[in-house]
């Protein structure tokens, strides 16, 4: 398709849009470019300085382009596959022409990232989901649990542990219509429609949006962590805030599970041994609480701390050299050891990838 062509195509789309002149320019360029700049793209086009802050978010409204709320505000390309996902099939040879002009960006150089678009935000909740390896903390309302059902079954089948939270409580389906244990090994209900959006993926990647994001409100946002230092926020607020709250439990995986297996989360770590019972061995990687500093800790799981609240868990090691050393989640500060993550085993403790 010739460029004019494409044009002209776009053109006929940005009609089904309410796209104007100015919103056409900024978008084929940013779609060019990959990401660029207020100013870098009024240095590409005619669109006048004052007039490209209200053309961008015009079409981050309608879920073409992802703000990065930074200094100065960088103005991301979405892939049009997914902008255009609703559009009747006589558009599908416009598509593969967007497509071949798309750069994508990077997406993982910065620590955190404030986005404003409901198509983005459900975009980075499903790298989320799909990104867990052995651990997701959920927080998430009826529809959104219908939307990634078929990913969290995956993730389930998988071995990844999902404590899942559905929000408000009294749209929650029935477990008696709903087999929750098919897509989390615990999921509870919890009132109020002001619970946020959560999910946590192995402690690390992690997103957080106001459910008010997900409907046609004004006022949205959503943050989205990359880094694990920065998403122990949402981890240990969903953790000591949500969890401990959401009273009501609407099933549980009733599935055996195999060990090893490894854990971000020491509050659900200790839970399933309590529930397991018998004899286990433990490899810990986190930090020392007193000097800093990686730390790893191996041996028999001695004793283990738990208050029925959930506020509180804890396990004690004993060393091959008879030592004892308690082990605390993010930022433990009675304990001796952070635990970054938690391996369990039955008969040893299990080794570590570099070992």
């Amino acid at each position: 398709m010739a460029p004019d062509e494409l044009r002209s195509t776009v053109e006929r789309v940005g009609d089904r849009f309410n796209l104007g002149e100015y919103e056409i320019d900024a978008y084929l360029t940013v779609l060019e470019q990959g990401q660029l700049t207020a100013s870098e793209i009024a240095d590409r086009t005619e669109i006048p300085q004052p007039r490209v802050y209200d053309t961008v978010r015009s079409l981050s409204d309608r879920g073409l382009v992802e703000l990065r709320e930074s200094r100065p505000m960088k103005v991301v390309a979405i892939d049009p596959a997914e902008s255009f996902d609703d559009v009747q099939t006589s558009f599908e040879q416009m598509i593969r022409e967007l497509e071949a002009r798309y750069t994508a960006p990077a997406r993982d150089t910065e620590a955190v990232s404030l986005v404003k678009s409901r198509s983005t935000i459900l975009r980075y909740l499903e790298e989320v989901i799909d990104g867990a390896e052995f651990e997701l903390a959920l927080s998430l309302t009826p529809d959104l649990l219908t939307r990634f059902e078929a990913e969290l079954r995956a993730a389930v089948e998988s071995g990844v542990s999902i404590d899942l939270i559905v929000t408000p409580a009294n749209e929650a389906p029935d477990p008696s219509e709903f087999d929750y244990g098919e897509v989390a090994s615990t999921a509870r209900a919890r009132r109020g429609i002001t619970t946020p959006v959560i999910a946590v993926a192995d402690g690390n990647y992690s997103m957080y949006a106001t459910q008010d994001a997900l409907r046609d409100d004004q006022d949205r946002y959503g943050v989205i962590f990359n880094r694990s230092a920065l998403g122990f926020l949402i981890s240990g607020f969903f953790g000591t805030v949500l969890w401990t709250t959401a009273e009501r439990t609407l099933g549980e995986d009733d599935t055996v599970r195999s060990y090893p297996r490894k854990y971000a989360s020491i509050r659900r770590c200790v839970k399933d041994l309590i529930d397991e019972g018998g004899e286990f061995y433990a490899t810990i990687e986190g930090r020392d609480v007193e000097i800093g500093g990686q730390r790893i800790v191996r041996g028999r799981v001695r004793d283990i701390s738990f208050e029925i609240s959930e506020e509180i868990a804890s396990l004690t090691i004993e060393t091959d050299d008879g030592d004892e050393v308690s082990v605390g989640g993010r930022v433990a500060a009675l304990e001796d050891v952070e635990a970054h993550e938690i391996h369990i085993g039955r008969n040893r403790p299990p080794r570590l990838e570099d070992d």
